[in-house]
Formats: structure tokens, sequence, C-alpha cells
């Protein structure tokens, strides 16, 4: 399921019984300030949620698959990284489809079929 910004400003809405018009406001304003704060450059640190950065990536060259022999420069560009807070990190780990990738660590039960 995807959480759109209607979903997000119904539920506000509810929650706290403001109008639906009045938290629309508010989280248009909040989105817009962060993304004016990236086009500046700037980082966006939000606790307990996470921290939006612009990086920028290195040109490079790429190759055309349809004629492999042909190099095209990829120029640099300014891209936005998000890296999630500790508490989102632990919460989505816990999600079902989370299924470890390794062998368990030395002393870690191991579950027999």
């Amino acid at each position: 399921m995807t959480l759109t910004k209607r979903d997000l400003v119904m539920r506000i809405s509810e929650e706290t019984g403001m109008i639906q018009q009045q938290v629309l406001e508010v989280v248009q304003r909040t989105l817009d300030s962060i993304a004016d704060a990236l086009a500046k450059g700037d980082k966006v640190e939000l606790r307990n949620f996470g921290v939006f950065e612009v990086k920028i990536r290195k040109a490079r060259v790429g190759r055309n698959p349809n004629s492999p022999a042909t190099d095209v420069p990829i120029p640099a560009r300014s891209v936005v990284k998000f890296k999630p807070g500790k508490e989102m990190r632990a919460a989505v780990l816990l999600l079902p489809n989370n299924k470890p990738t390794s062998a368990p660590l030395p002393g870690q039960p191991t579950s027999n079929p």
C-alpha cells in the first residue's frame, strides 16, 4: 500500500480534529520548506525520522545498450539522499518480509525444519 499526501492529511485531520484544508496547508508548507532547504544544498535533519541531504554523483562513462561500443558521458549531478533514523530503521526491520540473509551468529539458536 502507498501512503499519499491525501491519506496523510486525512489521517492527521482525524487524529487532531483539525480541518483537512488546514492540515493540507501545514503539510504542504512543511514539504516546501524541506524542498527549499535541499535546493539550497542544506541538510535537513528530522530527529527520530531521518536525514535528507544533497550529494553530488561523480561524472562517469556509461554504455548505450543498443550499441555497446559507444561510450556515453554521464555528467555529474546532484541527488537527494535519505538516511532513516534509528527508530525508523528498527521499525522497518520488524516487517515480516525481512529474513536473515546470512547464517546465524555463533551462540544463536538455529531453526531446524
